[in-house]
């Protein structure tokens, strides 16, 4: 520990993201990627990319890709927000709406950033337990707060709430702000951007990390009212005028504009996940519903740490957390058919 840093750093229990092995030969299911490459329209628009525009500042406010994602959605312009990976949308939503008088609301087994953010922004929370059977419980929420967020589907569970029950959540928290983290909305959820013009407090934050496939471009966007998407504005142009650069923004625009591809890419993924799930329960695991891109398992009678290494020692890598209620779960990244069918072999080996 630095006698340089702040108290403040001193403090903070960073985020710690999948791991990035260099590894030969490596399937990788650990991070929820997309198996499969970005639409040949991106690949097209990014080769088309006329380079003398790098020396230049890239458009501050993103109009063309918001205006992209305004009639995607069927909103108005000054309802969307984009920014550098919908990371750095939900740090920017944080320091907007969160610093309150009383404590952000959030599931205590879920995106694992949430108390990160906190401890930066130095934001009060308090952890509500999913049930046993790893669901939200949004009549827990019904209490005074400064804020609530999840994700939905959640994760790492995968389990999703419908928009009813999204819905009943607005209903019951109309004085402060509700972030609906859709991270992995495209693989089978109920988008709340549906709801965003009936709740004025709602905010839905989305990325194209995983079900468009640009998870090295770091493009996330928020849509809610305009008076939420101004309040973002001012705390990005308060950190940084220029989040999104020209190249992220040419792909992003080309990947919204290639529905067929993605609903193509987005169907492949269904269905191994749909077929990983019943070998899976074969073999005897016990597998949540899942409507993201991965699905969360555990097996009663072997020790998921041990599966874990099984798997690695096998070239094949999922995410383990060591932490409690879920240490005896592995999360498994719905990879192309070839890869959940080698996972499969190698578990049956194991087993």
């Amino acid at each position: 520990m630095s006698k340089y840093w702040s108290q403040l750093t001193r403090t903070l229990d960073p985020y710690v993201p999948g791991e990035q092995p260099k590894i030969d030969g490596l399937i990788k299911l650990n991070t929820n990627e997309n198996p499969y490459p970005p639409s040949p329209k991106v690949v097209e628009a990014i080769r088309g990319f006329d380079t003398d525009r790098l020396r230049l500042y890239p458009d501050p406010n993103s109009d063309a890709l918001k205006q992209t994602l305004a009639t995607y959605y069927q909103v108005a312009n000054n309802q969307v927000f984009v920014g550098n990976g919908s990371d750095e949308v939900l740090g920017l939503a944080f320091m907007a709406f969160f610093k309150q008088d009383k404590p952000l609301l959030f599931p205590d087994i879920s995106y694992s950033f949430y108390p990160v953010y906190c401890g930066l922004f130095e934001i009060d929370y308090q952890c509500l337990p999913l049930n046993d059977r790893f669901e939200i419980d949004v009549d827990d929420y019904a209490t005074a707060n400064g804020g609530i967020i999840f994700p939905n589907p959640n994760a790492p569970t995968g389990r999703a709430l419908g928009l009813a029950t999204i819905r009943r959540l607005l209903q019951q928290n109309t004085e402060s702000v509700v972030v609906v983290d859709e991270a992995y909305i495209d693989f089978g959820g109920e988008s709340a951007i549906a709801l965003v013009d009936e709740f004025p407090n709602l905010l839905v934050v989305q990325t194209f990390s995983k079900s468009r496939s640009l998870a090295g471009s770091r493009v996330g966007f928020a849509i809610g009212s305009a008076e939420l998407i101004d309040g973002l504005e001012r705390v990005k142009n308060s950190f940084n005028s220029y989040p999104l650069d020209a190249y992220a923004s040419v792909a992003a625009i080309a990947a919204v504009q290639d529905q067929a591809y993605f609903e193509q890419a987005r169907d492949k993924i269904i269905a191994s996940r749909q077929w990983l799930d019943q070998e899976l329960s074969q073999l005897g695991f016990e597998v949540l519903p899942s409507a993201a891109n991965f699905i969360f398992a555990k097996h009663p009678a072997h020790d998921a740490a041990a599966l874990y290494k099984g798997l690695r020692e096998r070239k094949i890598l999922v995410r383990y957390f060591n932490k409690p209620r879920i240490d005896q779960h592995l999360r498994i990244t719905i990879g192309t058919q070839h890869e959940v069918e080698a996972l499969v072999t190698a578990l049956k080996q194991i087993l």
